[in-house]
């Protein structure tokens, strides 16, 4: 039998209200600009970055990872505006939160000492958001992007959610796992 390795990641979802606002947003996104490829996943905060992972012990993951989750506290997020990533990401800022970071820093650690993933440069530069807009987004266009969003208004000062093991199946990311804590 042969080993097939999945595309996963780990991250906080918002509730499923906030997350139909976000989807609202990505959706106005698309209908007047084209940008689409932030639809191919649900609205999150990543905690860690995609990596890959042999499907036959997913079961093996999703259990070492409650086995984490056992240990922690359920996490509320602030979410307060727009952000950019140079003129290549749009995202809704964070509010700074130092439960996040350590957690974070915590679940990163466990998953190279435990799992033995490799501990990327963007695990150590954590920079939580949640993205509205990337890849198909254009430079010579990134200033109209830009105008518009800088318009709206998006605050959500408390937002619980919770974590999930996010699998890519056929170019979109699902949720393969929720992680309870």
């Amino acid at each position: 039998m042969a080993k097939i390795i999945g595309k996963y990641f780990i991250a906080w979802i918002p509730s499923e209200e906030v997350s139909a606002e976000v989807n609202e947003l990505k959706t106005s996104l698309q209908a007047k600009f084209g940008l689409k490829y932030a639809l191919k996943s649900p609205p999150h905060v990543t905690l860690k970055m995609p990596f890959s992972w042999n499907e036959a012990k997913e079961q093996i993951l999703i259990q070492h990872l409650q086995g984490f989750m056992d240990q922690e506290k359920g996490l509320e997020l602030g979410l307060n505006g727009f952000g950019k990533f140079g003129k290549r990401v749009i995202f809704i800022k964070v509010s700074r939160n130092e439960a996040l970071i350590q957690l974070q820093s915590r679940l990163v650690h466990y998953c190279k000492k435990e799992l033995e993933m490799t501990k990327e440069l963007s695990d150590s530069n954590y920079h939580p958001h949640m993205t509205i807009a990337l890849k198909d987004v254009k430079a010579k266009d990134f200033e109209m992007y830009w105008d518009y969003i800088s318009t709206l208004i998006f605050y959500k000062p408390k937002v619980v959610g919770k974590l999930v093991l996010l699998k890519k199946v056929d170019f979109r990311w699902s949720i393969l796992a929720e992680i309870s804590s």
